[in-house]
């Protein structure tokens, strides 16, 4: 079901209705019961993984919150009667057994996210490599299913078995409590990747009706389908009409195409996330934010700190702080502030973990090389930019720019533009096509081409581009309001009811009539649903 369906709008309204009727201490399991007649719904042979990874995280859990209860009673029993150095050992041969089990659940959990979503890349890599050196077999591609929201189920679950490992977390004692924190339908879809200590909060607690909350989690669902079904799925023929031809579409048309797909991703990706949110907090549940006005940025640095938000900090705490303080790592450092020198040296941890970050981040996003080489070029542009800080520092403490509005306005542009140029790699698919089309969008730049008659053989029509001007008036107008006043939906709350009828009014509306769906247009996943 998409959160775009009848059939999805349908049950959400008899699993809302029934979490507000059912006894309260029935509203977790009943959330349990609904996540999973929704996961089977997508497919039945989905629930066979998410099962998996759920049993076996679960049991190793239990297994290291047993070690460490083990180890605190031990300790305690003995305290007196060993040394130190004995203390010592027994707490490094408590830690090497947790280090076994986790090390096992990941393998396991990750494994199968890796077979079941990167086989046949690797399958293709493979034949690719022996027709270069022009062998006649090849291997044959596996049919795999890849089951809906993996890799976000797949990180949230494995971050809170990390997170036991650590001390962080406590092991969740109730199976199907650890259940539905890992299949909580409304972000199955598209995340956010929750952590445990965050989402449990409210997700298990006993939450009584009150019109305000579910009010205000209405009107963030609706903002997400005005975002979803009256932009991005509004604007995405003329993305995809420039994209999908690339002999057609040159020059110009290709900064046009990369700026539209700029403008569909952010509606999509926010708009889904809108949505999610929203459904939680209408049963009083509270759900991590994930996009925080990425477009107002003025670096890529701070970017990645408002986009994807939840992403960005589980590479950030898993992947990169324990790859750059790891012993091999430390040594490396070493030898490399003795053999490079310290300013080089000191360098060697950082990037050799962000490269890790940016190939990882890449290849999560998908099992291709543009998503690979997308992920890279974003290391290299942070890098490069993280290199030319001093110069930046000179620059200002000499000319005095900092401050100034039409600056800051420059280096919001120059993010933009810049994340988007590196998006074309996910917008055509095609490693050397998008370097083609991006020298292209320079070479064959020809004004003239931007004709009327250009713009409506895009698969939109002159009503079609007045509206998506609109609608991005009105989402700069509540970004930059957000920016500075706070929560728009506050603002409304704050003001007299009528306000708040007519402006829930008012998208409803909006959604209803202009929404692209019905005759004429086919209902677009949420992009992020592939992953």
């Amino acid at each position: 079901m998409l959160f775009t369906d009848y059939s999805f709008i349908g049950f959400l309204a008899v699993v809302f209705l029934l979490y507000y009727t059912l006894p309260k201490k029935w509203q977790w399991p009943f959330l349990l019961v609904a996540s999973y007649v929704f996961y089977f719904i997508a497919s039945p042979s989905y629930v066979v993984f998410i099962l998996a990874t759920t049993i076996s995280t679960y049991l190793v859990s239990l297994k290291l919150d047993q070690l460490e209860t083990r180890q605190k009673e031990y300790l305690k029993a003995h305290k007196g009667e060993i040394s130190r150095e004995e203390k010592k050992e027994y707490k490094a041969g408590v830690r090497a057994r947790k280090w076994k089990w986790l090390l096992l659940c990941l393998f396991f959990n990750l494994g199968i996210l890796a077979v079941l979503k990167y086989t046949n890349f690797t399958i293709a890599n493979i034949n690719g490599i022996l027709e270069a050196f022009h062998s006649d077999g090849t291997l044959s591609f596996v049919d795999l299913v890849l089951p809906m929201g993996i890799s976000f189920y797949t990180f949230q679950t494995m971050g809170y078995i990390i997170d036991v490992y650590r001390g962080t977390s406590s092991a969740e004692k109730n199976p199907f409590k650890l259940a539905l924190f890992v299949s909580f339908f409304p972000q199955l879809v598209q995340g956010p990747i929750s952590r445990f200590n965050d989402l449990a909060k409210s997700l298990f607690e006993i939450h009584y009706f009150d019109p305000k909350v579910v009010s205000y989690g209405l009107y963030r669902i609706m903002w997400g389908y005005f975002k979803k079904m009256v932009v991005a799925d509004r604007i995405l023929p003329a993305v995809n009409t420039i994209i999908q031809n690339p002999d057609t579409y040159q020059g110009g048309f290709v900064f046009v195409g990369m700026m539209f797909y700029a403008f569909e991703l952010y509606a999509d990706f926010t708009g889904g996330i809108d949505i999610t949110i929203g459904i939680a907090q209408t049963m009083g549940i509270t759900v991590t934010e994930n996009f925080r006005r990425p477009y107002f940025s003025k670096n890529i640095k701070e970017y990645w700190k408002r986009w994807h938000i939840t992403m960005g900090t589980w590479f950030t705490d898993y992947i990169f702080y324990p790859i750059s303080v790891c012993k091999p790592m430390l040594k490396l450092s070493k030898f490399s502030r003795s053999r490079l020198g310290e300013q080089i040296g000191k360098r060697v941890p950082v990037y050799l973990s962000s490269f890790v970050v940016w190939f990882t981040t890449g290849i999560w996003h998908g099992a291709s090389w543009n998503f690979i080489v997308w992920g890279l070029m974003n290391f290299v542009v942070i890098m490069i930019s993280e290199e030319f800080e001093p110069l930046y520092r000179k620059f200002h403490a000499r000319f005095h720019v900092k401050d100034k509005a039409w600056y800051g306005v420059f280096e919001i542009v120059r993010t933009v533009l810049l994340m988007s140029a590196i998006r074309m790699f996910d917008c055509y698919r095609d490693v050397p096509l998008t370097f083609k089309m991006f020298g292209n969008m320079f070479t064959n730049f020809d004004l003239s081409a931007f004709t009327a008659e250009a713009f409506l053989g895009l698969g939109l029509s002159a009503a079609d581009y007045v509206l998506l001007l609109i609608c991005l008036i009105v989402i700069l107008a509540v970004s930059i309001t957000e920016e500075r006043k706070g929560s728009v939906r506050d603002l409304i709350f704050r003001a007299p009811a009528a306000w708040k009828y007519v402006a829930f009014g008012g998208l409803v509306l909006v959604v209803i009539v202009f929404g692209a769906y019905g005759i004429g247009y086919d209902q677009s996943q949420f992009i992020y649903n592939q992953f």
